[in-house]
């Protein structure tokens, strides 16, 4: 029996899912919660195989929710789907970034969320097609901008796209999960080898050399989701 936490601030949702789940015969609904903050005390306490989560929650959004949760429970086999709406690349990529093991649309049929629940519970992965085409294009991107600023690590691409669109340090640190020290180091490498001293002169290089359309890339946008 695959045992299921759902985490979706919206009853009616939830409710649909859980009917949805339970008509499945070897499926069960064992918790339901509405916060990211209830949603990793439960994980943690119930251990279920895998957790639905959604994105928008009060106390802490999914990706903070989800990345706690395979934190806490780092020996455990709980995975984690995301169900949301947002099929924007840098919804995707942050996504990925905090562990997740699946990624479904609610917009889509739901035998989606069902198929993505047993191939994620056999231990593979399963990616939304859209979100499998949104990554394909952040990989061609990428590999182009490598080719165009060999000087640049791609580590280093990422921090001077949030940099130029005005991150401190302290925000993209907390955005790619690494240390503001590691921040700071990557930051001074970065002005070394462009031959620059002031941030101003980042950002122009940036522009110049369209490092900001790096919107795979979580951008402030994303903020809205508390």
């Amino acid at each position: 029996m695959i045992r299921i936490l759902l985490a979706d601030d919206h009853e009616i949702v939830r409710s649909g899912i859980k009917l949805l789940i339970e008509n499945e015969p070897d499926m069960q609904v064992i918790s339901e919660t509405s916060s990211g903050a209830d949603a990793v005390r439960e994980a943690v306490e119930k251990k279920p195989d895998i957790v639905i989560m959604d994105l928008n929650m009060p106390d802490k959004n999914g990706f903070i929710a989800t990345k706690q949760i395979k934190e806490q429970l780092a020996t455990e086999e709980t995975k984690v789907i995301i169900l949301t709406m947002h099929d924007e690349r840098e919804y995707i990529s942050r996504a990925i970034k905090s562990g997740i093991s699946g990624y479904v649309l609610k917009s889509h049929d739901v035998s989606d969320l069902i198929e993505a629940i047993r191939i994620v519970n056999s231990g593979q992965a399963f990616l939304d097609p859209n979100a499998t085409k949104e990554l394909i294009h952040e990989y061609v991107e990428l590999t182009d901008m490598k080719k165009r600023h060999p000087q640049l690590s791609g580590r280093e691409q990422e921090i001077i796209s949030y940099l130029a669109k005005g991150y401190t340090n302290k925000e993209v640190s907390e955005k790619l999960y690494l240390s503001v020290k590691t921040i700071e180091s990557h930051r001074a490498n970065i002005m070394r080898k462009l031959n620059v001293s002031a941030r101003h002169e980042l950002v122009e290089y940036a522009i110049a050399n369209d490092l900001l359309i790096l919107d795979s890339y979580p951008s402030k946008k994303l903020e809205k989701i508390k």
